[in-house]
């Protein structure tokens, strides 16, 4: 009987992970989900999905039977017992991801990342001020792509001149091309360039320490519980940095530019911070909730677990669709509104819960508020050309590749 039903859910309601119409707006699919099949089975692609804020919640706090060791991706190359090569700690679980964890934020302690607060500001104020004498730009390619790039490059002492390089790097490794179901060829070649560029990077820093993250995670220690101390490998030094281009990168480049593109579709909550750029703040929330970079986060069974009556067994693997979770009308009220100035900050999942909260949420929500901060102030308004904007075909993170706007400076 279960595997009946199983076969109605995928027949009723269709959910693809990799389909460019789902990557368009996956939030009419969420809603059905969230009514027809909140555990959600598609034997086809063999993975599991939660579609409802308490399931979701309730499995981002398991981490005991939902294992993150092989990783958070779909993608066959991606998902395995070596995830946590490209993953760093994100594809471990405790004991291996506490003490990585504990080794790494030796070097991205709150206090190096407000230091970073003017520096940001000043990268800001550089790429946005080419923007504002232009009028008509790309947000994505001419600011939201390079800040966030900046940043990370700042942390990890890379030179200016070869942050484009890493850039174009970090974009092959999320692009998925239609009906491609698995990491393509392209997104191999980045991630190999990536760890060749930062072992380079890894060697310059042992034998020329600085002040930057890279010096510091090379010298960083703690107990190891049995008299001694442990330290981070040259391996798990460069995963860290791989991980950040992509956790550090590109998902804040996307929360820029989706809270600018529902500003746009909203114009009298845009209003608002425009009106006073100090409640830029709750802008950024909104858009962490009403349409976040990070959409799925996958986990691995190693013990049965039961959700909403199904026993999903071990060795499979569950969807957590934090996308659908932010916007179940059970826990916010107008879901589908997008609404500057809501209180979320007890029931979002943007960032995960639990022991593999997001290492960078600060960062992140520090990097948005002074660039969204910088863009209130220096506008009347501006205008979006939808038709040629471009997404982002990616498993996991939604945004744009593409925005191309005009604007009315103040």
């Amino acid at each position: 009987m279960e595997c009946a039903v199983n076969v109605d859910m995928e027949t009723r309601v269709p959910f693809d992970p990799y389909d460019y119409l789902f990557h368009e707006d996956p939030y009419p699919t969420y809603a059905r989900l969230r009514a027809e099949a909140p555990v959600y089975h598609n034997s086809t692609q063999d993975f599991w999905a939660l579609a409802k804020h308490a399931d979701v919640r309730a499995a981002l706090r398991d981490s005991v039977r939902l294992s993150n060791s092989w990783g958070v991706s779909m993608d066959p190359t991606s998902y395995g017992p070596d995830a946590h090569k490209s993953m760093s700690f994100l594809a471990m679980d405790d004991p291996k991801h506490a003490r990585i964890r504990k080794l790494v934020s030796k070097g991205f302690t709150p206090r190096r990342v407000m230091d970073l607060s003017d520096r940001i500001t000043a990268l800001t104020r550089q790429h946005w001020q080419r923007c504002l004498e232009m009028k008509e730009f790309d947000f994505i390619r001419d600011f939201a792509g390079l800040l966030p790039m900046d940043v990370v490059s700042e942390l990890l002492g890379v030179p200016e001149v070869d942050r484009t390089h890493l850039r174009e790097q970090s974009d092959l490794l999320l692009h998925r091309e239609e009906g491609v179901l698995d990491v393509p060829e392209a997104a191999i070649y980045a991630y190999v360039e990536l760890v060749r560029y930062y072992q380079e990077l890894l060697a310059d820093r042992r034998k020329n320490p600085g002040d930057d993250m890279v010096s510091v995670l090379i010298d960083a220690e703690i107990p190891d519980g049995a008299g001694g101390v442990t330290r981070l490998s040259d391996e798990e030094i460069i995963g860290f940095m791989v991980l950040m281009v992509v956790a550090g990168n590109e998902t804040t480049t996307k929360l820029l530019g989706n809270a600018m593109y529902w500003g746009w579709r909203f114009p009298d909550e845009l209003a608002k911070p425009l009106a006073d750029p100090g409640i830029v703040p709750a802008w950024t929330e909104e858009t962490l909730r009403f349409d976040n970079s990070t959409q799925m986060l996958l986990r691995r069974l190693v013990a049965d677990v039961e959700f909403g009556g199904f026993t999903i067994p071990e060795g499979d693997r569950v969807l957590l669709l934090v996308g659908s979770a932010n916007r179940d009308e059970d826990v916010f009220d107008d879901a589908a509104e997008y609404r500057i100035g809501r209180d979320s900050s007890q029931t979002l999942m943007s960032f995960g819960l639990g022991v593999h909260f997001c290492l960078g949420a600060h960062l992140a929500r520090l990097e948005a508020n002074i660039g969204l901060t910088e863009i209130a102030k220096s506008l009347k308004s501006y205008e979006i050309d939808a038709a040629a904007a471009e997404r982002v075909h990616s498993v996991n993170v939604r945004g744009f590749a593409g925005l191309p706007m005009s604007i009315r400076p103040a």
